[in-house]
């Protein structure tokens, strides 16, 4: 998973998360420049390109790399033409796993994707056997000691969200697509500052998994969002916090 999900939840605990600075400005780099190319470079009439550059900011990078990154987009630059695509296939315990991809060469892309799950005790799979899994959503986390709950949820039902939760320290809003931005807009003209903001993937689903197969299976995240290609890596494992410790203990 990605975002404020069950996996971002295990990275913080394991103090993974958003080590990798160079790895997160490739991506985020990545995803400006794709945003650009299919929506143009104004970010007032791409939302999509709108919220890469909040997320990029947000990241701490440089203005300079955000601006080449679009240029590169919209052809103002010359630039690597990258391809979206979406690959599907399960890991250790049968977690589904769903990877969104950016790639200038698909085949090297799916030969590796491929090469990690055997490795791992998993399997790539074809098309569609577990997106049905996964429903895309508005995701949006703010932290809790900067704004009550009730005003908060107010704020953000009127907006259009379908629900707002308490996680760990954080409040997790979730949106339609289609009122995604409608709700961050709202938040951003009331001053609520946010930590994420973001499109992903919510499993409607999950699968408990032990300690032996939780091990490999968050081995296999790692290498799977630590790839160039893969922009977001989600699945649906469920690991208890007892067994969270032990792998942590034992690692």
């Amino acid at each position: 998973m990605s975002g404020h999900s069950k996996w971002a939840s295990i990275k913080h605990k394991k103090g993974a998360a958003d080590a990798k600075r160079g790895k997160v400005f490739t991506k985020l780099i990545k995803e400006i420049t794709v945003a650009a190319r299919l929506g143009g470079g104004d970010p007032d009439g791409n939302p999509r390109l709108r919220t890469s550059i909040l997320i990029a900011k947000s990241k701490n990078m440089p203005v300079d790399n955000i601006t080449r990154a679009i240029k590169k987009g919209t052809g103002e630059l010359e630039g690597v033409q990258y391809e979206e695509h979406t690959y599907e296939g399960y890991g250790p315990g049968g977690a589904a796993i769903f990877l969104e991809a950016m790639t200038d060469n698909k085949n090297r892309t799916v030969s590796e994707i491929r090469a990690a799950l055997g490795k791992a005790g998993g399997n790539l799979g074809e098309n569609g056997c577990v997106g049905w899994m996964f429903e895309q959503k508005g995701l949006l986390t703010v932290k809790t000691e900067d704004k009550s709950e009730d005003d908060l949820m107010e704020l953000a039902i009127d907006a259009g969200a379908d629900d707002l939760k308490t996680v760990d320290e954080h409040y997790e809003i979730t949106t339609s697509i289609e009122n995604f931005e409608a709700v961050r807009k709202a938040l951003e003209d009331a001053g609520v500052l946010m930590e994420l903001a973001e499109i992903t993937r919510i499993p409607q689903n999950t699968v408990s998994i032990d300690e032996k197969k939780g091990k490999a299976l968050l081995k296999l995240m790692d290498i799977l969002e630590d790839h160039d290609d893969i922009q977001k890596a989600y699945s649906n494992f469920d690991i208890s916090d007892d067994v969270m410790a032990a792998i942590i203990e034992n690692n």
